[in-house]
Order: structure tokens, then C-alpha cells, then sequence
């Protein structure tokens, strides 16, 4: 169980490892809303964290380096305000979460990218501005 006391409202992020794009979701909306949300992140089957992640979040300014893959597990007594499930696979098995509001928003896998290195970089930046995108209008104060 992880304890949150804060008066913003809490996110977590779902996606079946916890390698790319919760991660890259976790750090998109602490950095650009963190005077009103406090975001984590989690997977169904954590793995590690996406090197390639680490990688193109730089760009931001957004430092995933210290970041670890965490099980749901972690947090199932925890009660947050918002779960987005940010895969196709979490959504499908994800375990009941008391929150006031759970979501969907399915992003394609940057790691199933294939090819040079080159390619799959552009691969994890494209998820990585599709994500940031959702989020600036996704959770913009109203």
C-alpha cells in the first residue's frame, strides 16, 4: 500500500508492463500539471523501465532514469481520482480500482517498434508527443 496524503487530485497510469507509455504518462502530466495533479504509474506485468522512455523524455527536461516498474499490486488500497488505463491489454484485465472516474485511452506500443536505431526512436517520440498531446487537453483545468 502506498500512502498519499495531498490535496491535488491523484492519476495513475496503467499499462501492462509499466515500461513506456504509463511512465512517460506518469512524468507528461507531473511535469506540466503538477500544481494539480500528483501522477504514478503502474503495470499489470511490470517489466523495467524503456531505456529508449528514458531516452526521448530528456527532450523535455523530464528525468525517468531513477523511475522503476511497479505492480498494480503496489497500489490496490490506495484510492485514486482518476485511472487511465493507457493499453488496450490493462484496460482488458485491469483489477477494480476505487476512484470517482476510470478511463481508457489506448496508445500503440513503442516497443513493438522494429528497425534501426534511428526508427525506433522515432517510434517512443511519436507515442511520447501523442500522449503529452492528450494530456495537455485531457486534464487542463477547467
Amino acid at each position: 500500500m502506498v500512502n498519499i496524503m495531498t490535496k491535488k487530485k491523484t492519476v495513475l497510469f496503467l499499462c501492462t508492463h509499466n515500461s513506456a507509455r504509463s511512465q512517460m504518462a506518469e512524468g507528461l502530466l507531473n511535469t506540466i500539471y503538477g500544481n494539480i495533479y500528483d501522477a504514478y504509474s503502474a503495470g499489470i506485468q511490470p517489466t523495467h523501465v524503456s531505456p529508449y522512455a528514458v531516452e526521448v523524455m530528456k527532450e523535455y527536461g523530464i528525468d525517468l532514469s531513477s523511475h522503476h516498474s511497479k505492480s498494480v499490486e503496489v497500489f490496490e488500497d490506495t484510492s485514486f481520482d482518476h485511472v487511465v488505463t493507457v493499453c488496450d491489454h490493462a484496460k482488458e484485465v485491469c483489477p477494480v480500482f476505487p476512484g470517482k472516474k476510470v478511463s481508457h485511452k489506448g496508445f500503440p506500443d513503442p516497443s513493438d517498434a522494429d528497425g534501426s536505431l534511428e526508427e525506433i526512436i522515432v517510434a517512443f517520440k511519436t507515442i511520447r508527443d501523442e500522449i503529452k498531446s492528450w494530456i495537455e487537453k485531457e486534464f487542463k483545468p477547467k
